[in-house]
């Protein structure tokens, strides 16, 4: 048996990673079929009847044949006593011989009837005995053509038996690139974390840059993190608001842009504010920052807002440098005298109230080296409201950042993953999903809830759904509508015992900003092995790892489906992916377990394109196994040595 690496297959860049889908083309054909012998069928057995009537026949003769032999005997007893007698002169002799000529041929006829009754029976065991020698035949030639039939059968059974041992039993489940957007409905923490390091790790591979912002609180970039850092990148970690004096995003922003972020970081806790509501609090901010000028820091911003609100002494802030006189006078005035002066002392002591949370955001900025990979997440000991706030700002300012960007001629080169996106307005999330389709950068977007903004804004446009497991009766229902109940899907043994054997996350993300040196040269960048990378640098490597390799070849599945009882206990890592093709909408079941790609049995093409792929090329082979000769499918080309992180391969 010839195994087939997973790596005969090589990552493309148009494609976005999401799992792997177990599939047997070939069925396990049992055990072999038993060789026939003499003894196995009862037409091949003793004629141990035939044997026994023969015996009975016999016997029934001799006692037959028995008063004959008795008479026979008599004769010649007197034949022998009339001699005597003739020869001693008791009897004359011609009454002698008139005797012993009667005796004599009395024993002679019973002699002559035992001799024929002899050879009667020796001519019917003649008979037999050849009866039974033209069996004998015939159950030979029986079972050799039986032992024929067994050689074809075993043969059959010996070439089903290699075509399902040498069999691909994991094929990648990707979508194209010309989807904007990633919908990841559902799912846990370890779940997600799963997903994401599988997505990540492929998308760095491919040669492109990946954003986290992490709003689980669950760190659940902490396997991607060190799977980078094994392949020679040196991530950047934010971890706020302990980093948030050396957080730099959003500080280029022109003023118009600058308000704008402000403003939706203090919507955030009044999810039903409405647009006019908004432009009141942009308009208040874009006065606040002309006033300022341009590279104002929060600080000043929040300094300005209190002395519009007339909150505390504004001297306070003179004395800090946070304001001028001539900024004071000015601020004062803005808004004028009147009736509309409480709405503006309102909304301006609101503004500050939330801004001043960001008052530290970068005070602290250093120059930081090139990162293809940056993780932003919100730290769990911090209060929720103010994570809130922090998630807000990133994702907005990420926003600006991408409408000012040119589009890219390379989708999802860079791609954003934005872990519980739930816990963002839904305009928010509208600005973001915009922005991103118009620069051609890549959005995966994991929500823990369907909550009602979020079910507006599932599958919108040209985005792919996929659903992990949802503990809520209702949203499991909303899901399995969504997908369509009745979809059959097959759920692979090893998805469930690994899920099980799964040891929950812990521990929290560990900031690398602080300890960046200032203008730090690029690192050079080693090269790494991504599948042994995965083993040694991933909790889900070391748990596949101590699977046995006969399990992880040889195992069951089951069926499935899509109904919301299923979706409520489907495991950890299990991810139904639906997409839009051109043949129709694509229902597929994928574990998204990264150690996967270490298996011998796994390809990193797809299903359908491994199998034009071989039939292009040969169209009698069997895209199940490679070819049919034990080989890798031909034109997905020999694996590379060394995977590259820093480069990447297109």
């Amino acid at each position: 048996m010839t195994d087939v690496h997973p790596e005969h297959a090589q990552l493309q860049a148009d494609r976005i990673y999401l799992g792997w889908q177990y599939i047997l083309l070939h069925p396990d054909p049992g055990p072999p079929p038993k060789r026939p012998s003499p003894g196995e069928k009862p037409s091949q057995q003793p004629d141990s009847a035939e044997i026994e009537a023969q015996r009975r026949e016999r016997l029934q003769e001799d006692l037959l044949n028995r008063p004959v032999r008795l008479f026979r005997l008599v004769m010649m007893v007197l034949t022998v006593l009339i001699v005597a007698a003739g020869l001693g002169g008791y009897v004359a002799w011609p009454f002698a011989v008139v005797g012993l000529v009667a005796a004599g041929g009395v024993a002679a006829i019973c002699g002559y009837a035992l001799r024929q009754g002899d050879r009667a029976v020796k001519y019917r065991v003649m008979e037999q005995q050849a009866r039974d020698d033209r069996r004998r035949r015939e159950r030979d030639k029986e079972l050799f053509r039986a032992q024929e039939e067994h050689a074809q059968r075993y043969r059959a059974w010996q070439e089903s038996k290699d075509r399902h041992d040498r069999q691909l039993t994991w094929y990648a489940v990707a979508v194209p690139d010309e989807i904007d957007r990633i919908d990841v409905a559902g799912g846990t923490l370890p779940g997600w974390s799963a997903l994401v390091t599988l997505l990540g790790a492929t998308r760095l591979y491919s040669g492109g840059h990946l954003t986290v912002l992490d709003l689980s609180e669950g760190a659940i970039a902490k396997d991607l993190i060190e799977l980078a850092r094994k392949g020679g990148d040196d991530p950047l970690v934010w971890v706020l608001p302990v980093d948030l004096p050396r957080l730099d995003l959003g500080a280029t922003l022109k003023p118009e842009a600058f308000a704008d972020v402000l403003a939706h970081v203090v919507s955030v806790s009044e999810e039903q504010r409405s647009t006019r509501d908004l432009s009141f609090d942009n308009a208040i901010l874009e006065r606040v920052l002309e006033v300022l000028g341009e590279n104002a820091t929060i600080s000043q911003v929040t300094a300005a807002l209190r002395a519009l609100a007339q909150v505390g002494d504004p001297r306070d802030d003179l004395r800090c440098g946070l304001l001028t006189a001539t900024q004071l006078e000015r601020i004062g005035t803005l808004f004028g005298r009147g009736v509309s002066d409480r709405v503006v002392i309102e909304r301006a002591w609101a503004l500050e109230s939330q801004l001043r949370k960001l008052e530290s955001l970068g005070t602290e900025a250093v120059r930081l080296p090139p990162a293809r990979l940056r993780v932003v997440s919100m730290d769990r000991q911090a209060g929720v409201f103010g994570n809130r706030v922090l998630g807000t700002y990133v994702a907005t300012a990420l926003t600006h950042i991408l409408r000012q960007s040119p589009a890219s001629d390379r989708p999802w080169y860079h791609t954003i993953i934005v872990a519980g996106a739930d816990k963002l307005r839904g305009d928010v999330l509208d600005r973001l999903m915009d922005a991103c389709e118009t620069s051609r950068t890549g959005l995966v977007l994991t929500y823990r809830s369907l909550t009602p903004t979020v079910r507006e804004r599932l599958g919108r446009g040209h985005a792919a759904v996929a659903f992990m497991r949802l503990g809520n009766a209702e949203d499991a229902r909303v899901a399995s509508e969504h997908v369509g109940t009745e979809h059959r899907l097959e759920l692979a043994q090893l998805t469930e015992t690994i899920s099980d054997a799964l040891p929950g996350l812990d521990g929290g993300y560990t900031s690398t900003i602080a300890q960046v040196e200032d203008e730090r040269d690029e690192p050079a960048g080693d090269h790494a092995d991504l599948a042994g990378d995965i083993t040694e640098s991933t909790e889900w490597g070391r748990t596949a790892d101590k699977i046995s390799e006969r399990e992880r070849v040889l195992q069951r599945s089951r069926e499935f489906l899509v109904e919301p009882h299923q979706l409520q206990e489907l495991p950890t890592t299990s991810v139904i992916v639906t997409d839009a093709t051109a043949q129709g909408r694509r229902v597929r079941l994928a574990d998204a377990n990264p150690a996967i790609l270490t298996f011998p049995k796994t390809t990193l093409g797809e299903l359908d394109d491994v199998r034009e792929a071989v039939l292009a090329i040969d169209p009698g082979a069997d895209a199940a196994d490679g070819g049919g000769n034990g080989e890798p499918p031909p034109n997905l080309g020999p694996p590379p040595p060394r995977l590259d992180w820093r480069k990447g391969r297109q």
